[in-house]
């Protein structure tokens, strides 16, 4: 595939430039209101995953400001380089500010893909909301027998109330069973995500500063004495051609991970980072108008098993949802 129409510099978005410099409208967090009241009418039983939770948004804010960071460290770096006056390092500096703007789109990508796990989570919170009233009936029944017990013995209405607290009891059992198993199957299949979409971060950024390194080396930097010219640069060739294969290793790229496996039929709610097809460095070098969107998949393995694939998701998203109060 041909990528020779566009331009491998940064300084192409100077008109978009102020784009990723600041928070975006959707990812400014509140102040004081109905998110903070929240945690205190938590069920005791889902508090402290409430609290997780709570915290893990705190990380994906973290990594989301970080690629905002890097993408205008990368238009400042390209900038600085135009305006020094030195062919050589004008060009450099560019391209260099490519590939960290790239590193910056990496880092959005995983805060996307921790959100996602993130929403995994959520739903063991949910169950576990769901079960605190039938743990809360059962309690309220066996202390009501023991009051009545203690003070009408023979009285009638304990046998209603045994023959509801077995009712309750078994219920609870479903509730219990199910949150269980429902703990267990999403305690996986989040963190499954996460470590996959950190493996996939992780070795796109060393592909990424590799070619980087590749860069620097074309950067004469011997001494000239003064009055004699520096020698004009001769490798914007080969700098745009370290571009392409740094395009084309992230394009080329495969996760390599054993799979997670779980006993669950149903369909993995997985969703990653990138497609390993598609991706290219044009986000950061003209508007972000080309992604590829991808899904978690769940092939069979063993008798009664599936395992959960590598996620994969699009990189070139406009950030996250707010917090909601439903959440």
């Amino acid at each position: 595939m041909a990528f020779g129409n566009r331009a491998l510099s940064i300084r192409s978005n100077k008109s978009n430039k102020g784009g990723r410099s600041g928070p975006s409208n959707s990812t400014k967090r509140g102040g004081f209101g109905l998110n903070s009241l929240r945690g205190a009418a938590q069920p005791e039983l889902s508090r402290r995953l409430y609290k997780l939770i709570k915290s893990e948004n705190n990380v994906i804010s973290a990594y989301e400001t970080a690629g905002r960071e890097r993408a205008s460290v990368a238009t400042q770096l390209s900038e600085w380089g135009e305006q020094t006056g030195d062919d050589g390092l004008s060009d450099i500096s560019d391209k260099v500010g490519v590939l960290l703007c790239e590193l910056g789109e990496q880092e959005d990508s995983y805060a996307h893909a921790l959100d996602d796990s993130r929403g995994v989570l959520k739903q063991i919170r949910n169950t576990e909301k769901s079960v605190q009233p039938s743990r809360d009936h059962k309690a309220k029944l066996a202390d009501e027998i023991g009051k009545l017990k203690l003070k009408e013995p023979e009285s009638q209405k304990l046998l209603v109330l045994e023959q509801e607290l077995v009712r309750a009891e078994a219920e609870n059992l479903v509730a219990e069973a199910q949150l269980t198993n429902i703990t267990r199957q999403k305690l996986k299949e989040a963190y499954a995500a996460e470590l996959a979409a950190t493996i996939e971060r992780a070795e796109k950024q060393i592909i990424l500063a590799k070619h980087g390194r590749r860069l620097l080396n074309l950067l004469d930097d011997s001494p000239v004495v003064p009055g004699d010219a520096r020698p004009a640069f001769s490798e914007a060739q080969q700098a745009r051609q370290i571009l392409n294969d740094a395009e084309d290793d992230l394009r080329e790229w495969q996760p390599e991970l054993e799979d997670v496996h779980t006993t669950s039929y149903h369909e993995a709610s997985l969703v990653g980072m990138n497609g390993a097809n598609g991706k290219s460095l044009a986000n950061c070098t003209r508007s972000r108008g080309n992604s590829i969107n991808g899904s978690g998949n769940v092939s069979p393995t063993i008798e009664g098993e599936t395992a959960v694939e590598a996620p994969r998701r699009t990189s070139s998203g406009s950030g996250r949802e707010m917090e909601t109060v439903a959440e």
